[in-house]
């Protein structure tokens, strides 16, 4: 299984033209943030866990030809707003997407993609079949899933497991019941916005903190702010086995 981070950002985290601040203003490809996501590709299989506002530039950068289905974690926009991009995927396959998530993630892409869903329909609008998870392992196409309930300050939030590999983003806090679930992780991606707490994200200490009581491998810090600072910088304050991740870092699992 290949792993790649399409993007390990946030609203907060991406280049501003103008902005002063040392990462806006650095050289280093790593500072350079798109929003949040990852793509999974498995006996040939692609599959994208969230569609945030980058959506389309980052496949086109990591020149994904195929799509077979996408996974959401939660409805927020930053995770959903480039769903309508799946329709070039629709013309090149000539099917519709799947996409999963749970009952309030599709009921809110039902209300943002309406016109999706419409029962007159438009051409070229994205061919959308929803299939609604909760905390039960599903399966695509023989890969098996197993969903991670978070709390993202009172939204529940859906992080994954699949074998030995587990993502979570979008959390402040993990309940009992999903730390058993990460038990025997090896490969662990963990939201870590910036160093000041904030009301719904880890902060960098609480992440580490985490990844201490859940005892991986390996573990790449996500969802990442400008605040955190520069990658190089911070990536050299992490203990062994902890480093940032970056947009288009690839995982062989």
């Amino acid at each position: 299984m290949k792993v790649t981070f399409l993007g390990t950002g946030t609203s907060q985290g991406v280049p501003v033209i103008g902005c002063p601040c040392a990462v806006c203003q650095s050289l280093d490809f790593r500072d350079k943030r798109f929003r949040t996501s990852i793509h999974i590709e498995h006996s040939k299989k692609s599959i994208v866990i969230d569609t945030g506002p980058d959506f389309r530039q980052q496949m086109l950068r990591e020149q994904i030809n195929r799509l077979d289905a996408v996974i959401f974690t939660h409805a927020h926009r930053d995770h959903t707003a480039g769903l309508d991009d799946v329709r070039a995927y629709n013309f090149m396959q000539q099917q519709n997407m799947p996409v999963y998530g749970t009952k309030a993630t599709l009921d809110q892409l039902k209300m943002e993609y309406a016109y999706a869903f419409s029962k007159e329909s438009y051409p070229g609008i994205p061919r959308l079949d929803l299939h609604e998870i909760d905390d039960q392992t599903f399966q695509i196409d023989g890969l098996s899933f197993i969903p991670l309930p978070v709390k993202h300050l009172n939204m529940p939030v859906l992080g994954f497991r699949l074998g030995r590999f587990s993502y979570i983003t979008d959390a402040n806090f993990i309940f009992d019941e999903t730390l058993e679930k990460l038990q025997g992780t090896e490969v662990l991606v963990l939201n870590a916005l910036q160093r000041e707490r904030h009301i719904s994200h880890f902060n960098l200490q609480e992440a580490i903190t985490m990844v201490e009581k859940i005892k991986p491998k390996r573990t790449y810090f996500t969802h990442i702010s400008h605040k955190l600072g520069l990658h190089a910088k911070v990536d050299k304050e992490l203990s062994p086995g902890m480093m940032l991740a970056y947009d288009g870092l690839q995982l062989e699992l």
